[in-house]
């Protein structure tokens, strides 16, 4: 695909790199959004990067819409055939899959649901070709998840598995929103897994719960006391299954300021992941402890 360039309104642009999201995709849009930071072109205000996709917000007044497109056109080359290595984080976290609280919940919902007969654990294990939900669960904290992006609700990371295309877990949204999803339930909707960093609505299939805070304004986590975002696109995440011991172990450690989210430094290649993902997957997850 041809990235397409359009303006909204009178204040911004978006620029979508790819109809379909993957890595080289994500890294393209983040080689461009690291050149228009980077160049601190007059009239930027905001520079706001998603999936496959970017959106910039500028003063008209202090630069003309077109000059800012032929701006952002410039950086298109250099994207193409930027080094695609970067220097992140791989961030384990615990899940306690199936717990009682989003089951409650999604129990509540069934009527919007495309199976209200079963459990969204038991769908996205069925359309996924996996015999039984523990299956699918092993396969769903069986490889990493890159954070292609933070948004739509502040904290909540976007998370692409890192496998090839013919093993990524899809499944569709609800058919109607919730009115309530639980704080930290671990979803997916697409080709997509999230963590929900407050509670409220939405329309991700929910299979599981994190006892580990993303987002903490007060910045009372201890961990959260820098920044009350965890999350950055580029981390890397890799679920651990817990049960509910281990949950409500780490429940206490975090309202006591005892828990640290394991993480270690990494350096990611996408050509090596390209080339060998399960190796590179072997290779990143070394570092953990």
């Amino acid at each position: 695909m041809t990235t397409r360039y359009s303006f909204g309104g009178d204040e911004h642009i978006f620029v979508e790199v790819n109809e379909e999201m993957s890595l080289p995709a994500f890294f393209k849009s983040l080689s461009m959004t690291n050149a228009v930071r980077e160049s601190r072109i007059r009239g930027v205000t905001e520079i706001c990067p998603s999936n496959a996709s970017f959106q910039i917000k500028f003063d008209p007044d202090v630069i003309a819409p077109d000059d800012l497109m032929a701006e952002l056109k410039s950086f298109e080359a250099g994207a193409e055939t930027i080094d695609t290595v970067i220097s992140t984080r791989v961030i384990e976290v615990p899940v306690f899959y199936d717990d009682p609280w989003t089951r409650e919940t999604l129990m509540r919902f069934r009527e919007r649901h495309q199976e209200p007969a079963g459990t969204d654990l038991d769908y996205a294990a069925r359309i996924n070709g996996f015999g039984d939900f523990e299956a699918f669960i092993k396969a769903h904290s069986g490889a990493p998840w890159f954070v292609s992006m933070v948004g739509f609700v502040a904290g909540l990371p976007f998370m692409y598995q890192m496998v090839d295309r013919k093993r990524q877990i899809e499944v569709p949204k609800y058919l109607r929103p919730r009115t309530d999803t639980p704080r930290l339930t671990v979803g997916h909707g697409g080709c997509f897994g999230c963590i929900y960093s407050v509670r409220g609505a939405g329309g991700y299939q929910m299979f599981g719960i994190t006892p580990m805070p993303i987002y903490d304004p007060a910045q009372k986590v201890s961990y959260l006391r820098d920044f009350m975002i965890l999350f950055r696109p580029g981390d890397i995440v890799q679920f651990r299954r817990v049960d509910r011991e281990g949950y409500d172990a780490a429940v206490e450690a975090v309202d006591g300021g005892r828990f640290e989210p394991a993480m270690r430094d990494v350096c990611f290649s996408l050509a090596d992941f390209l080339a060998d993902p399960d190796g590179t997957n072997a290779s990143i997850l070394k570092v953990m402890p």
